[in-house]
């Protein structure tokens, strides 16, 4: 799998930000991104040329739209055309998210906890979703040193609730970037993973995210893999239970850490981490991951870890440690599902 770094929430100066698209671009491509989304406040307007400030700058400019009503803020990604906010309704935003996919985009919670009005007019996510399945992501953390704010972790929690139900909905970050400033906390980044030998473009980007091929990450890359009976199931797959339940010994996980990402963009201090594999079941597994600055530049890779064989429906890989001084949450993987 080849990962590529995305910031999936941006505003330019065509809705409440203060920056052009070329200059969003100029900004991302110093940052190390590889895409970003332009999620404007209810118009697409801001994506005209796109295409040439996507070549000059060589990362991909995703097409999107943030819907932004007085019960919610939903972000929509990879529309082929306009889909109409305006119809949006607090008791039918299940037809409007039916409406964005038969247009071929996806759509997902923006920062679903975040002070509403009057603080941010409709940011605190009021609508009643009478079918969860047809939400296809939760931008669990929001703005910069996301973890430790309790808005995010709120959503965090409700990611890993819908989780808990049997749902299969994936997980992203977001800055929210409106201008071209610079800061000192931590920036979250969204990984989307693309198999290997399959060409990178726009809509492959929107399928991984669709499909759950994702992990977020305010430093290094940490991705998580199960092996069962001789088959691999990366970010996003479904193991089937057929497949360990002939062995109960078979079922395996894999995890890589990746300090070299972004090089330069991004300071931890050197400690042990602490790896949690977590799942609907609990935390089933803790490791502690020894890294410094001086270390060599090849990834970490913990092969092998044992899963034990009881049912479970979800595992994901989260990587904790200290950051500007405070313990918090560093990265995080969608899940591997279990059928």
């Amino acid at each position: 799998m080849r990962w590529l770094a995305c910031e999936l929430h941006t505003h330019t100066l065509h809705s409440d930000g203060v920056q052009t698209l070329e200059e969003l671009a100029a900004g991302a491509a110093e940052l190390g991104f590889d895409a970003i989304a332009l999620t404007d406040h209810n118009t697409m307007s801001g994506l005209a040329g796109k295409e040439s400030i996507s070549n000059k700058y060589g990362l991909f400019i995703l097409p999107g739209m943030e819907w932004t009503t007085f019960y919610g803020h939903m972000v929509t990604l990879g529309l082929s055309e306009y889909a109409d906010w305006r119809r949006a309704d607090r008791s039918r935003i299940v037809e409007g998210i039916q409406a964005v996919h038969r247009l071929g985009g996806i759509a997902g919670l923006a920062h679903p906890f975040r002070i509403g009005s009057p603080a941010c007019t409709g940011c605190y996510w009021e609508y009643e979703v009478k079918d969860w399945s047809v939400v296809d992501y939760i931008e669990v953390w929001s703005g910069t040193f996301a973890s430790i704010h309790t808005n995010n972790r709120r959503a965090y929690a409700l990611w890993t609730d819908k989780l808990n139900e049997g749902l299969r909905i994936s997980a992203t970050s977001g800055r929210d970037w409106h201008a071209q400033k610079t800061t000192d906390e931590p920036l979250s980044i969204t990984y989307l993973g693309i198999p290997e030998g399959e060409e990178t473009t726009e809509e492959h980007l929107i399928d991984s995210l669709r499909k759950g091929q994702a992990t977020v990450t305010i430093g290094p890359l940490l991705t998580l893999a199960i092996s069962a009976n001789g088959h691999n199931f990366e970010l996003g797959s479904v193991v089937s239970s057929q497949l360990h339940a002939k062995d109960l010994g078979a079922l395996k996980a894999s995890v890589t850490l990746d300090f070299t990402v972004r090089s330069g963009l991004w300071i931890l201090p050197d400690q042990a981490f602490k790896l949690i594999l977590c799942s609907d079941r609990g935390q089933e597994l803790e490791r502690e991951v020894m890294w410094s600055r001086s270390n060599p530049k090849d990834p970490i890779r913990l092969s092998g870890l044992p899963l034990t064989p009881e049912p479970r429906k979800w595992l994901r890989a989260e990587l904790w440690g200290i950051v500007h001084g405070v313990h918090a949450l560093i990265a995080f993987t969608n899940p591997v599902y279990f059928d």
